[in-house]
């Protein structure tokens, strides 16, 4: 029964040395700087994500004219498909050098994928994808 005693003694003992010499460290956590005005809109999202479908259409509809690039406008018009897909017509702006600005309505279907569960299966049956379905010239 002693030696059960002075083991627990020495365990203590040993157990205080270490808590006493064991470096304790302290982490910072890194601030983020917060970010002013973070309101973002619906039309926010959806451009960030067709943005670079239609930058690649634009480029192969004006090849060679002297353009400035194109801006967003708005977006004209939002349909829900029965395949769980949206077309999206956005109206978008070519400025030019001597200031005939073109203007241009795209139709982008975007399809998010059909992975829920919750999905019919039978009418979705696509992974996400991003495709431009019309261009049209407005003005030119």
């Amino acid at each position: 029964m002693r030696w059960i005693l002075l083991v627990k003694q020495c365990l203590c003992l040993v157990g205080s040395l270490l808590f006493a010499f064991t470096v304790v460290h302290t982490v910072n956590a890194e601030t983020i700087p917060e970010v002013e005005n973070s309101h973002f809109t619906t039309e926010d999202i959806v451009s960030d994500l067709v943005m670079p479908t239609i930058d690649k259409r634009v480029i192969k509809e004006y090849k060679g004219d002297d353009l400035f690039g194109w801006e967003w406008q708005r977006i004209v018009g939002i349909k829900y498909n029965n395949n769980h897909s949206y077309d999206i017509d956005v109206k978008i702006n070519i400025p030019s050098k001597d200031n005939n600005d073109i203007e241009d309505l795209v139709k982008v279907r975007v399809s998010p994928s059909c992975d829920s569960e919750k999905i019919n299966k039978q009418k979705c049956n696509h992974d996400f994808n991003i495709e431009i379905i019309d261009y049209k010239h407005l003005s030119r």
